[in-house]
């Protein structure tokens, strides 16, 4: 601006108005280049608040009324309609069903409801109505909190230095003395003016919004989109990454890893006459243990007198036997058989009696993405970065068990996004960060973070925090977006 402000007045001072107009014209269209890169800073939150329903459904005096939602008091009757979103935080009091509270929460199984189980605002319910009793004022909720934590995030998120603003400190000092020293050496105010035209720093204008903008389009036929593109030029000097856990590095699903089978028992039969049951189940464990069994080609058989009474357990008879799938504490209290029981270990377990006596305990995992081990690895070798670690909401010896399975030493597990937030600000104050996650409860720290990185399209919210969304569920997608800010980075200098 320095140069293009001297070079503008000397040329009127000259009279030289065509060398004027195209000095305009150079900072005009850099400055029409850089407005593409600006976005609204009021996105995420106008996201966030779209995402809550305006009304909820209370209950009072046997009639439902819909209410607005700051009407909600504490203590009130809510109805909780199949896959709406729970407007307040509460208690179950009626009904049985599932909740998705992975975004919230980073725990990554849908969570059975039954009375008595909490449920958190902005949870989505799954097939089942649910009525529940609300513990807070729906603007003392969670995901009020979450908006708070959010609106705190983005009045201060890092003010990143841009690459043409580094370049011009040293290049316009050195501008201004070439042309001093030309007019100074001839005694022409014209040589002053030819040097300041052709040194009015045009790649800085013009050549790095342009490599900008085609390494945009490079990205979105990849399927990468690049909302904030200063992350172009900033990922290159980010030297910590820090990971979600939760549907980054794992699929966000549980899958069967093992089944313990009591002694003189055979795995197979198990798995079949298991798989069998759950067929008739809407339980989210369901669907590992059938995977598990359409893996190993295990054949199936009808099920009759299956009954699932609230948090007892899923029950019914299966080629003539009587098969129970529940909790370790259920199976307890019925047999009396803990002495048999294997220890318990992390992730998710249930246990399975057949005919009233313990067969086989199942265990689950969030199971981690194929390419997380090797996309972890060679961000050292590759991409310069010194520290990786994972921030998870989700229990400590499920993140560390992850955590062995990927090749990450630093563990930070059960944390907010409170909490989250504040250790990515005492990280990026350490060194440029990049922060990649998938969750609600990832977007405040992901606005944090030097660059903030989504993975899929599982939240509005978050894709509106990130500086870029990967719409594939793929690390590989973040390889090939860090070796196109790589080139752009190249080719922007260059020019």
């Amino acid at each position: 601006d320095l140069l293009g402000g001297i070079a503008v007045l000397t040329s009127l001072w000259l009279g030289e108005y065509l060398a004027g107009a195209i000095i305009v014209l150079m900072l005009s269209g850099g400055e029409a280049l850089e407005s593409y890169a600006m976005r609204n800073a009021s996105a995420v939150l106008a996201a966030l608040a779209q995402r809550m329903p305006t009304v909820a459904h209370r209950r009072a005096n046997g009639a439902i009324q819909d209410v607005a939602l700051d009407q909600v008091l504490a203590g009130d009757t809510l109805v909780i309609y199949p896959h709406d979103i729970c407007p307040a935080d509460g208690v179950v009091i009626e009904g049985h069903g599932v909740m998705d509270e992975a975004y919230l929460t980073g725990e990554p199984f849908q969570i059975s409801k039954t009375s008595g189980s909490t449920v958190l605002s902005g949870a989505i319910n799954g097939g089942s109505a649910l009525t529940i009793r609300t513990t807070r004022r729906a603007a003392d909720s969670r995901y009020a909190r979450i908006m708070e934590v959010m609106r705190e995030s983005e009045q201060t998120r890092p003010q990143l230095r841009r690459l043409g603003d580094r370049l011009g400190a040293v290049y316009t000092p050195v501008a201004l003395a070439v042309a001093g020293v030309a007019w100074g050496l001839t005694g022409d105010p014209t040589r002053f003016l030819a040097v300041m035209v052709i040194a009015t720093p045009c790649p800085l204008l013009i050549a790095i919004p342009v490599a900008i903008i085609g390494s945009i389009s490079l990205c979105a036929r990849r399927a990468i989109i690049v909302k904030t593109p200063v992350v172009l030029e900033q990922i290159a000097s980010c030297r910590t990454a820090i990971f979600d856990k939760t549907g980054t590095l794992t699929y966000g699903e549980p899958t069967l890893t093992e089944i313990v089978v009591a002694p003189g028992g055979l795995r197979p039969d198990v798995l079949m006459l298991v798989a069998s049951l759950e067929r008739y189940s809407k339980h989210p464990l369901a669907r590992a243990v059938l995977a598990a069994a359409a893996d190993e080609q295990v054949p199936l058989v009808d099920a009759t007198e299956v009954t699932e009474p609230p948090g007892a357990g899923l029950s019914g008879v299966v080629g003539g036997r009587r098969v129970l799938i529940t909790s370790r504490r259920h199976l307890v209290a019925d047999t009396a058989s803990a002495a048999v029981f294997p220890e318990a270990g992390g992730g998710l377990e249930c246990v399975v009696a057949i005919d009233g006596r313990y067969a086989a305990l199942l265990r689950f995992r969030d199971a981690p993405r194929l390419d997380s081990r090797s996309f972890v690895q060679h961000l050292g070798p590759k991409h310069q970065f010194r520290r990786t670690m994972i921030i998870s909401g989700d229990r400590e010896s499920e993140v560390k068990y992850l955590a062995a399975q990927v090749g990450i030493t630093e563990v930070h597990a059960q944390q907010s996004p409170e909490q989250k937030l504040a250790l990515v600000r005492t990280e990026t104050a350490l060194a440029n960060t990049l922060y990649v996650g998938d969750g609600i409860n990832d977007a405040p720290a992901m606005m944090a973070a030097t660059v903030g990185i989504a993975i899929g399209q599982n939240s509005d919210i978050t894709m509106e925090a990130a500086g870029v969304v990967m719409l594939e569920n793929s690390l590989k997608k973040i390889d090939e977006f860090m070796h196109i800010s790589r080139r752009m980075r190249a080719i922007a200098l260059q020019s």
